[in-house]
């Protein structure tokens, strides 16, 4: 009934808005149309074809307009126009009709226009408004209540906030005034605790003062030992003490404090030394009462060590304390020092009468055997050394530089015994042998390995070495002037071909005797060595393997086997095998540079004497053999043979002089145009520096050995072609052109077919019959295939080239076949086979191998 209602305002409503020629009152519809009407409204929305279909939203409105009707109608028993109250507390909504809404409801109240809808409406709106205005009505009353309360509220804050004002101000006068009292607290604290820092600081600084009387009072003291640990640590207290003081010596009693103390400490230190010299002593005159006499050497030397060994103990716990301080202050290193001198003392006074005894015994024992008496006296110094070193070690424990000097006076007492002898000997042998016991045992062996204990000893054993090697030099330049420059040889060292004929003859016997069947003779001696060659190869322990050693291969002759060189060979290389370990590199380069140039003149002498008394051959055989074994035996010497010379070069005086004796008219003439000055500046001797190589010096004359053996050699295999070539060619220099002039060398009576046949087969005999002899002497001397056949391969040349200039000659000097026929030159391989058929060389060519030093130098030799 309620929608038909609202549905009936609705068209109402929409009756009202439309235009007003459409606009029908109600009042003057019949009751047929009326009807009418409510039909067509009840058709609106009929499932079936409405005739107002609604849309969705018209829907929804509906809707909601159906549920607050449904709400509204749970109130219709309430009466209209009246309130109807909430509860306190969980009571229903109270609610106040309007008036008029009841009988809308009821029906009773009918609306007919839209103007009665509208004013009913108005009026139903401001019922609604006014009863929803009723909540905020009370609650602005409520709020004008409690606005009253806070003006109140306000009023007794405002009271309460001057009471607590007056408050403030009397709480921060009181706050002020504690503040005060408290900061006058805490300055009063703070004055007391800097016034306690200030008396500690006092006191602390002070007591390093107050300690003067009483560390003076406890030096006085009578029962005082230094051995005690009162002692101690009055010795640490007086080190505090002036330390302190000397940090800060801009006080003002600092100075005269550190006066005071400095006596304290020198007070002492006195006490130290007199202690420690005290026990010294004591242990000397135990051992100077003893019954031993001086000469009983070993008792003296047992008791100068046991005694001092039990006192030392004491002295080394006292001077402990001293040793820990020395850096502190100076009068501990001066009474360090001051017991160090007596105990030095004490000991040179026991052992220096000992020492000489003793090495003057040594001295009696070994008369005449001096490598003995020095090898003994060097092994008696090292023990007494190294004896010393571990007492004083007993006694102390810092090292000290007066040990070295104590030891080295003792050692000087071996000095002085041993220079006279050594200054005296002659024999380079026993001077070798002395600088190596120096050397090699002493310093490289024992100070080398002990430097500590033998420093001393280290620097008198340099020192005789430096007398023995300026003695051995002095002996060595000596014995290369008389022995090996001015050596007169003997016949027997000048019997050559005979002494290696004879030689060779023992050594093929000896061969037989011991049945040592071999291909040949000489193949059975390569691995037998000189004894001199052996002798100089010892030099090469040291320094190369045995497996690097060079074998020897000039020495393979008989002779060589029993050290048959000659004697200045010999003796030159066994003196340079002496000063080699012996002598510095230096020296010894020098000293082999004149040994070995005389042992060059001496071989050169020899050779010369040898050539006129049997031939050149043997002569410059013996020349090349003993210069291969030179050279040979000097390539182990691992040591630069070239030396510098100084010398000075007036070739300029010359010229000077004969400058200024033509410039006479200038001689007192001012400016650059003085002559004296001129000759002086230009006149000048020039210092000229030149390298002198031995090596190169030896091989120089081997070279001019061979090539004078090639050409003297060649002379005596072809003189008659060499002296028919030296005529020809006299000939052709002579007439330029042989064929120009009609003048051919043919029709010469010298170089007739004839007597070139004559001169070919004096050629071939002297090959036959000189050519054997020729080889046979390089056999003996050389005693080596490779360097016979190096040696030979030139002479072979030289001999083949004659023939072949010869026919050069002939087949331009208009000569015949027929001539040539009678002639009978032989052709090139003809003038081989020759030579082959002459010697036994061609049966040894097999095997030849050019690795040695000599023929390294023979194959630089050229054919000539």
């Amino acid at each position: 009934m309620l929608i038909l209602n609202l549905t009936s305002i609705i068209v109402k409503e929409k009756q009202s808005v439309l235009p007003r020629p459409f606009e029908t009152p109600t009042s003057l519809l019949s009751g047929m149309e009326l009807k009418t009407i409510q039909n067509k409204l009840l058709r609106w929305e009929q499932p079936d074809a409405p005739l107002a279909p609604l849309s969705n939203s018209q829907r929804d409105a509906v809707l909601e307009l159906s549920e607050e009707v449904s709400d509204l109608a749970l109130c219709k028993d309430l009466p209209l126009g009246k309130e109807v109250s909430r509860p306190s507390e969980g009571g229903p909504l109270s609610l106040s009709l309007p008036i008029g809404f009841e009988e809308l409801h009821q029906g009773k109240f009918q609306i007919s226009s839209s103007q009665q809808f509208l004013e009913w409406y108005s009026a139903m709106e401001e019922e609604l408004l006014k009863e929803e205005d009723v909540v905020f009505e009370d609650y602005a009353t409520q709020l004008a209540e409690r606005r009253k309360e806070c003006a109140g509220l306000l009023q007794n804050v405002e009271v309460a906030l001057a009471d607590l004002s007056r408050l403030t101000e009397q709480y921060q006068i009181v706050s002020d005034s504690t503040s005060s009292l408290h900061q006058v607290s805490q300055q009063l604290l703070a004055d007391q605790t800097k016034l306690m820092e200030v008396y500690d600081e006092t006191s602390q600084r002070l007591r390093y003062f107050t300690a003067l009387d009483e560390l003076s009072q406890r030096l006085t003291s009578s029962t005082l030992s230094v051995y005690s640990e009162v002692f101690v640590e009055i010795l640490d207290r007086l080190d505090e003490c002036m330390d302190y003081i000397h940090k800060n010596d801009s006080w003002k009693e600092s100075s005269t404090y550190l006066v005071k103390f400095h006596h304290c400490l020198s007070r002492a230190t006195a006490m130290v030394r007199s202690y420690v010299m005290e026990v010294i002593d004591r242990a000397t005159e135990q051992v100077l009462a003893q019954p031993g006499t001086p000469q009983d050497r070993d008792t003296s030397l047992t008791l100068c060590y046991g005694k001092f060994q039990a006192s030392a103990p004491r002295v080394k716990t006292v001077v402990g304390h001293i040793e820990n301080r020395v850096e502190k202050n100076s009068d501990y290193e001066t009474l360090l020092s001051d017991c160090h001198q007596a105990y030095f003392s004490r000991r040179e006074q026991l052992l220096s009468s000992s020492v000489t005894s003793a090495i003057t015994e040594l001295g009696r024992s070994h008369h005449g055997d001096h490598c003995s008496l020095v090898r003994s006296g060097c092994a008696f110094m090292v023990h007494m050394c190294q004896d010393e070193h571990q007492l004083f070690y007993h006694f102390f424990g810092r090292p000290t530089p007066h040990l070295v000097t104590y030891l080295e006076r003792l050692c000087t007492i071996l000095y002085d015994v041993l220079r006279p002898y050594i200054i005296h000997i002659n024999h380079l042998e026993t001077l070798a042998e002395v600088c190596s016991i120096l050397r090699l045992e002493m310093l490289e062996e024992h100070v080398h390995n002990n430097p500590e204990k033998l420093e001393a000893f280290g620097h008198v054993a340099w020192q005789m070495l430096q007398d023995s090697q300026e003695r051995l030099v002095f002996r060595a330049h000596c014995y290369f002037e008389s022995d090996i420059l001015q050596y007169q040889p003997s016949p027997g060292d000048l019997a050559y071909p005979e002494k290696l004929e004879m030689m060779e003859s023992i050594a093929q016997s000896m061969q037989e005797q011991t049945a040592l069947a071999r291909s040949e003779s000489r193949s059975s001696l390569l691995s037998v060595g000189s004894a001199t060659s052996l002798e100089v190869a010892r030099i090469n322990d040291s320094t190369r393997s045995i497996a690097d050693q060079p074998r020897s291969r000039t020495g393979n002759s008989p002779a060589d086997l029993h050290g048959m060189w000659y004697p200045t060979v010999r003796r030159t290389l066994v003196c340079l095998s002496r000063l080699y370990r012996c002598v510095d590199r230096p020296i010894f380069q020098g000293l082999s540079q004149e040994a070995l140039n005389m042992c060059i003149l001496s071989v050169a002498s020899a050779a010369q004497t040898i050539n006129a008394r049997k031939t050149p051959v043997d002569g410059e055989l013996f020349q090349i053999k003993h210069l291969l074994i030179l050279r040979e035996q000097i390539a182990p010497f691992q040591v630069d043979f070239t030396i510098k010379e100084m010398s000075l070069d007036f070739s300029k005086v010359k010229t000077a002089a004969f400058s200024l004796i033509h410039k006479r008219k200038r001689l007192f003439s001012l400016g650059t145009n003085n002559a004296i000055l001129e000759f002086l500046l230009e006149g000048t001797p020039q210092v000229k520096e030149q390298l002198v190589d031995s090596r190169k010096e030896v091989d120089k004359q081997l070279k001019a050995s061979c090539e004078a053996f090639i050409a003297h050699a060649t002379h005596l295999l072809a003189s008659p072609i060499l002296g028919f070539l030296e005529k020809a060619q006299v000939f052709l220099n002579m007439s330029a052109d042989v064929k120009a002039g009609g003048i051919m060398l043919a029709q010469q009576p010298f170089a007739s077919p004839s007597v070139l046949n004559v001169v070919i087969q004096e050629t071939r005999h002297l090959i036959k019959s000189k050519l054997p002899s020729v080889q046979r002497s390089m056999q003996l001397y050389l005693a080596n295939r490779e360097t016979e056949f190096i040696l030979f391969r030139p002479i072979k040349n030289n001999v083949v080239g004659a023939f072949v200039q010869l026919q050069l000659v002939l087949s331009a000097g208009g000569y015949s076949s027929d001539d040539l026929l009678l002639i009978g030159c032989p052709t090139p391989e003809q003038a081989t086979i020759l030579l082959s058929s002459a010697s036994l060389l061609s049966e040894r060519q097999s095997g030849v191998e050019n690795n040695t030093p000599a023929i390294a130098a023979l194959q630089e030799v050229p054919a000539t």
